[in-house]
């Protein structure tokens, strides 16, 4: 029986998550509650949203909790962006998230087409 950890978008998202926990830690400590905790809520919705609509009756059901997923993605995205433009943060790794949201959004999307399509 597959689950939504034979997924490659799953696992990807995983990663994402990490990859946000580490580079969070070197925000300033007034963040904390700020930035930090929305990136990283952020992140989580993404794999836990996809592992609930993978555990969902139907394509239909799964395909909601991926949309809810993107939106995750690009709420990520701008407090990424956000992080930049503000210089909350050293900007090295920036491009290296930004890269791993958008191989996730496009992992989402190819998932939804192909949903679509059964």
């Amino acid at each position: 029986m597959k689950t939504h950890k034979d997924l490659e978008v799953w696992r990807a998202s995983i990663d994402l998550a990490r990859s946000v926990y580490e580079f969070t830690r070197q925000y300033p400590k007034e963040e904390l509650f700020g930035l930090v905790s929305q990136m990283r809520r952020a992140s989580v919705s993404i794999a836990s949203n996809i592992a609930e609509g993978a555990a969902r009756n139907g394509n239909k059901e799964f395909m909601q909790f991926l949309y809810i997923a993107l939106g995750s993605a690009s709420e990520l995205d701008t407090h990424i962006e956000i992080s930049r433009v503000a210089k909350i943060c050293e900007t090295d790794h920036l491009h290296e998230l930004q890269e791993a949201i958008t191989r996730v959004k496009m992992l989402i999307l190819g998932l939804i087409r192909s949903l679509k399509q059964l």
